[in-house]
């Protein structure tokens, strides 16, 4: 072997390592046709910024998400369930169909956040802004309808639903709230 080869060598097999330091962010991946869908189950991405990604294949359930963006990320039909979301920015999320109970949703941003069929119960929204949320159909807690009832304002500019009317506030809160359209 040549000096100008082994050198030549060398310096590719230095780089080949080197490439192994450099830390990855899957959550900024663009997923092409056949790729894997990324996974955050049992994850901690505390801080992690996956503002305007499809994640809709994806699933967060037992993730510590606090102080993340996850601002117009589309979450439709997926499995939230037990994940820690506290403080995060939640604005225009979209967390249609999603099984989301026991999630901590304590002062999250979830203004235009669309929350329409979600099943949010033993969730706490604690300090949440919601402003031109939607939550039709959403299956919630009495007492978190109630208290998100208090502070409800606003009409999402997606689905044009007043908040108010999604929560179907209303002075007495003793009615029953169906879980699903058209009951």
């Amino acid at each position: 072997m040549t000096e100008d080869r082994f050198f030549s060598r060398l310096i590719s097999l230095a780089l080949a390592f080197a490439l192994l330091f450099i830390p990855c962010n899957p959550a900024q991946a663009v997923l092409e046709v056949g790729d894997e869908v990324p996974n955050y189950v049992r994850s901690q991405i505390t801080g992690i910024d996956l503002h305007g990604q499809d994640l809709s294949k994806s699933s967060i359930a037992g993730a510590t998400a606090r102080d993340s963006n996850l601002s117009d990320v589309d979450l439709h039909g997926t499995v939230v369930t037990l994940a820690d979301l506290k403080g995060s920015n939640l604005n225009g999320i979209n967390l249609t169909d999603t099984l989301s109970d026991r999630v901590n949703f304590q002062k999250t941003d979830l203004r235009n956040a669309i929350l329409v069929n979600m099943i949010a119960s033993g969730s706490s929204f604690a300090g949440a802004l919601i402003e031109g949320a939607d939550f039709s159909f959403a299956v919630l807690d009495r007492d978190d309808q109630r208290n998100l009832c208090e502070i409800a304002d606003g009409i999402n500019p997606t689905t044009r639903v007043a908040t108010r009317d999604s929560l179907e506030c209303a002075e007495n809160l003793g009615g029953y709230k169906p879980a699903m359209p058209g009951n």
